[in-house]
């Protein structure tokens, strides 16, 4: 029996390798319309691959899979982060966890774990077929099985298999950073780090907090990358354009007055702007202090009336900022969107349009925040068609 899988990326390859361990009478063919295959995994996580999250901190699915999250946690029943920490490990890849609950490799470089995937294919036999791009299932007639697995889709590349009646939610990018406009003079401050923001889209559900990163074209970080995600939808239908709240030290108004109040008690006779809150960077706070007090920065601390601290609160709790349009998060390119979940059947990802035919990975309308979240959607999903078609295949 021979199964195609249309896709070179890391959910093509997790299916391949696992489908020859519980099949290996199987024929397994990659087909990748590039030259290269794994090429996302080389890149992700600034080229260290994080490759999985141990999910500690996570209380529901749904705070780092937006989209996706019900049929995840059926799936990983059947193959769960702890399973996939498990497997990497048992197939000779020491895996670190950070503090932050990131997984990596020992070695932190992706190269790992594509040599590992690599070696697997020619242990077992796996053809791996470049530059071979299919459109249709007729140029793959003589397989019995076919899974689908080619990563960031666009409208145009899936509508062969809307053809086939599947529904097809619009792809577009899930993962990116925010360009702020230039009149702000935030951007000036490149390179500052607060380590725990909070930012939000006023007037909508959308809100994330973690470190925040200052750039020269606006904000990036894992914040600012969750909150994308969250509201990529929306964004999208707003073109990129939208007030953007920020709460610099991710306290309320009564939290921040009680800090400002005990820190300028304390440094009565210094300059506003020189006796900063110990999570804020000095070049931030003289920032934040200029943009509420303006005239009022060089008073000692013990000068500011209840107006001037007001307005000062304000700010850390609630600055505001316009988003102008997005960026791209480097090469780690993201989409939400593809194969509808409603074309699917739930417990194998089998198509309910066409028999034998299975999808698994970024194809699907299934995203993640960053963090490991997206490679162990791939890893379950792959995971999960290659049980699926070793049942049938077994009848």
């Amino acid at each position: 029996m021979k199964t195609a899988i249309i896709g070179g990326g890391a959910a093509g390859f997790f299916l391949a390798i696992n489908l020859k361990e519980q099949l290996p009478q199987m024929q397994v063919d990659i087909f990748e319309k590039g030259k290269r295959v794994l090429r996302k995994v080389e890149v992700s996580g600034g080229g260290r691959c994080n490759c999985t999250n141990t999910f500690a901190e996570v209380s529901d699915l749904s705070q780092v899979y937006p989209r996706g999250h019900r049929l995840l946690k059926r799936l990983f029943q059947q193959f769960s982060p702890q399973d996939a920490y498990q497997w990497f490990e048992q197939h000779g890849v020491a895996l670190t966890i950070q503090p932050d609950q990131c997984v990596f490799p020992l070695s932190q470089d992706s190269h790992t774990i594509i040599q590992l995937f690599l070696s697997l294919c020619k242990k077992h036999h796996i053809r791996i077929i470049t530059e071979r791009n299919i459109s249709t299932l007729e140029e793959l007639d003589d397989y019995d099985f076919i899974a689908i697995t080619t990563g960031g889709s666009t409208t145009s590349s899936l509508q062969w298999l809307k053809v086939l009646g599947h529904a097809i939610e619009m792809p577009i990018p899930s993962l990116f950073t925010f360009e702020i406009e230039k009149s702000s003079q935030l951007t000036t401050l490149m390179g500052t780090v607060v380590e725990t923001a909070t930012i939000q889209i006023p007037s909508t559900k959308f809100k994330a907090n973690g470190p925040l990163l200052i750039t020269h074209w606006g904000v990036s970080g894992p914040a600012t990358l969750r909150l994308s995600s969250y509201a990529a939808r929306w964004l999208y239908e707003h073109n990129y354009q939208s007030p953007l709240s920020i709460n610099w030290l991710s306290l309320n108004e009564d939290e921040v007055q009680a800090l400002l109040s005990q820190m300028f008690q304390e440094n009565a006779h210094k300059q506003v702007q020189n006796c900063h809150p110990a999570a804020l960077p000095q070049r931030l706070w003289e920032h934040l202090t200029l943009r509420s007090l303006k005239g009022s920065i060089e008073k000692r601390c013990s000068e500011l009336n209840k107006k001037e601290l007001n307005r000062l609160i304000n700010t850390l709790v609630n600055d505001s900022y316009n988003i102008v349009g997005r960026a791209n998060f480097k090469d780690e390119f993201v989409t939400c969107g593809g194969i509808s979940l409603s074309s699917i059947h739930p417990n194998t990802l089998e198509s309910k349009h066409r028999p034998n035919l299975f999808f698994a990975g970024e194809v699907l309308d299934i995203d993640g925040v960053t963090g490991g979240f997206n490679f162990q959607a791939a890893w379950t999903t792959a995971h999960t068609v290659a049980s699926a078609i070793c049942a049938k295949a077994s009848i």
